[in-house]
């Protein structure tokens, strides 16, 4: 028994062939000729061995080329990525339908290919398997199923053979080793449009409607509203979507590109140390959580390798964060530091903070030395004016340790 949905896609198609074709100018006899070439043309027997035939006039795809231009031809590329929770919008991490391209006229064969039969999977998905279900339906008198399943399935076969790029598709070189690869880029159409329909759902479904007039009106709604501002549209084919792709004609020709303008970030201003950077340009309030959680692994009740590990991450932690003050110093005009207003700063640390000694502090380390007893000396009073009476003693041992972490992040520091 022939699926349903295959009954009534050949249906579809032939009631919109008689809708051309049959006129108020033909006679009785005309139209019942009419009537059965339909039966006889969108049977299955005669239009699936056609269908066939025409399938390799296709190509399916993940990243059409033509969205660079529509000239363009090279190689069909069907990616495939597995799913990794990396935080990444990439093939593999979003659900996405492939793409075609090819004959307008044979886009049929690829609605053919995609429906969904009874139990839930697509004609193309069983003729892949070569499962009995598709076997049994494209049993026919006029064309073997091998046939027909070699001539469906060159859908997503390269016909030409080997691997072929275009010149008119965008290039770029991308650096390996000591040398360079010359790569195409290509547009992942899937992605692009799954994209567009869930920001349109955001924007424009039936809920985001009721949110929005229960917001004119200052009437609560359990729904939040979401927006997405700075998108730009780009429309691809012209008048002739089709030309492109499958994906980019149901979208009637237009993406959305996400805003990418880099941040607007604000000049951060930091006190210039006149006479000790530590307790002049370290604000204790910007490190007081991390050593509240200093506290916390300190006192924890177990001491395994696991605690201790964290425990010196986050020591290293908050050398770092001293780090991003000093550079932020040696950010400033080289020669800040030579003026009478500075010149009670010990000169160790004008060495450290003064880019005017950016080549000689490295000809004698003597004075990082000084640094890094004052940067250990800084971090348990830090501790110790921050935690106040909870603060725990730190004895010799705990000294040295976090002297030892300090010199991990000498780089950063020096």
């Amino acid at each position: 028994m022939l699926d349903p949905a295959i009954s009534e896609f050949l249906n579809e198609r032939k009631e919109a062939w008689l809708k051309k074709k049959i006129s108020n100018k033909l006679s009785d006899e005309e139209r019942l000729d009419v009537v059965q070439q339909a039966q006889h043309e969108f049977s299955l027997a005669t239009w699936l061995p056609s269908a066939a035939k025409r399938a390799g006039q296709l190509s399916l795809v993940s990243h059409p080329s033509k969205f660079s231009h529509p000239s363009s031809k090279i190689t069909s590329i069907i990616a495939a990525a597995s799913r990794r929770a990396d935080g990444l919008l990439r093939t593999g991490n979003a659900d996405v339908g492939l793409d075609v391209f090819g004959n307008a006229a044979a886009m049929d064969v690829y609605k053919f290919l995609l429906l969904i039969l009874q139990d839930g999977r697509s004609i193309l998905q069983h003729l892949e398997e070569n499962s009995e279900t598709i076997q049994a339906q494209f049993t026919i008198p006029t064309a073997s199923f091998s046939d027909l399943s070699q001539g469906f399935l060159a859908i997503k076969e390269n016909v030409e053979g080997g691997t072929k790029t275009s010149g008119l598709v965008k290039q770029v070189y991308f650096p390996v080793a000591d040398e360079y690869h010359l790569l195409s880029t290509l547009t992942p159409s899937g992605l692009m449009y799954t994209l567009k329909e869930r920001i349109n759902s955001m924007r424009f479904s039936d809920e985001a409607k009721e949110v929005r007039e229960a917001k004119k009106k200052g009437v609560f709604h359990e729904r939040t509203l979401s927006e997405v501002y700075g998108l730009t549209a780009i429309g691809f084919g012209g008048t002739k979507p089709q030309n492109i792709s499958v994906l980019n004609s149901q979208n009637g020709g237009v993406a959305y590109l996400l805003s990418s303008l880099p941040p607007e970030l604000k000049t951060e201003s930091i006190r210039k140390p006149k006479r000790n950077f530590f307790t002049e340009s370290l604000w204790l309030g910007l490190f007081k959580e991390s050593f509240l959680e200093f506290q916390r692994l300190l006192s924890a009740d177990v001491n395994n390798r696991h605690l201790r590990s964290k425990r010196d991450w986050l020591v290293r932690s908050i050398f770092y964060q001293v780090a991003d003050r000093l550079w932020l110093l040696r950010s400033l005009e080289a020669g800040w530091s030579d003026t009478e207003r500075f010149s009670a700063l010990p000169l160790h640390q004008k060495i450290w903070l003064d880019q005017q000694y950016k080549v000689s502090r490295f000809e004698d380390l003597v004075w990082f030395e000084k640094i890094e007893e004052e940067l250990v000396r800084w971090f348990v009073n830090s501790y110790k004016k921050i935690l106040d009476r909870e603060a725990l003693a730190l004895g010799d041992e705990q000294f040295k340790h976090i002297r030892a972490v300090l010199e991990q992040c000498e780089g950063a520091l020096q």
